[in-house]
């Protein structure tokens, strides 16, 4: 079984989450699959220094960051087709907020990068299984924002502590036509009828212990899917 990982970039605040990129390969191997690393090759919307929070004077490329994760193999989006993975996981991390989507400037009225969106939906046409973590259900929602397909995630829950709006974060989803549910860290949540996985990891105030058990869920979730 192959599963691919499509990564924004490497680093919380610019590109995909590092720990559940990580995390998401590791739980890949242990249910005895392949994982695909896939990425973009166009730049980052900006870089950011992680020990500080400022913005650095740089560009940085999605596809060459993405390979620090992936160590060196990962392939351009543009040369992956549907038919050459069983399944997809998208890690979270403000690269899918950023980078993928406009979402982080524009909310629910942002845009999407034209290749992630042709490569989500033509996925979810063919009935491949999909699974979002953290904040990445943005993703999928502005993808399947239109279609016929009319999705259930969850992006958290607002019960519990966050350093996020999960409420917000709700309505917008909903705005893009998902119907959204609340879920813990130590929750996820599947959509059987569309074959698509959603797992709050860092959206929710947690340990990498708390994620690392959420992020295998949603793995062992999208195997039996396929």
């Amino acid at each position: 079984m192959k599963i691919g990982v499509l990564l924004s970039g490497c680093g919380v605040y610019d590109g995909a989450e590092i720990q559940e990129a990580v995390l998401t390969l590791l739980a890949i191997e242990e249910i005895d699959a392949e994982a695909v690393c896939i990425s973009v090759n166009k730049n980052q919307h900006h870089v950011i220094n992680h020990l500080t929070g400022e913005e650095m004077p740089e560009q940085r490329n999605m596809l060459t960051e993405s390979a620090r994760i992936a160590r060196g193999s990962v392939k351009d989006i543009s040369k992956v087709a549907p038919a050459d993975i069983d399944a997809l996981i998208i890690p979270g991390g403000f690269g899918s907020a950023k980078n993928f989507t406009t979402w982080a400037f524009n909310g629910p009225d942002g845009e999407i990068l034209p290749e992630v969106k042709l490569f989500l939906v033509n996925l979810a046409n063919i009935g491949k299984p999909i699974a979002a973590l953290c904040v990445s259900p943005v993703v999928l929602a502005k993808a399947l924002q239109g279609s016929s397909i009319h999705s259930e995630m969850t992006i958290g829950t607002d019960k519990e502590k966050s350093l996020y709006d999960i409420q917000e974060f709700s309505d917008g989803l909903a705005q893009c036509g998902t119907e959204t549910t609340m879920k813990s860290v130590r929750e996820i949540n599947i959509d059987k009828v569309n074959k698509i996985v959603t797992a709050p990891c860092y959206m929710m105030d947690a340990s990498i212990l708390d994620v690392r058990k959420n992020i295998r869920s949603a793995v062992e979730a999208l195997r039996d899917l396929v």
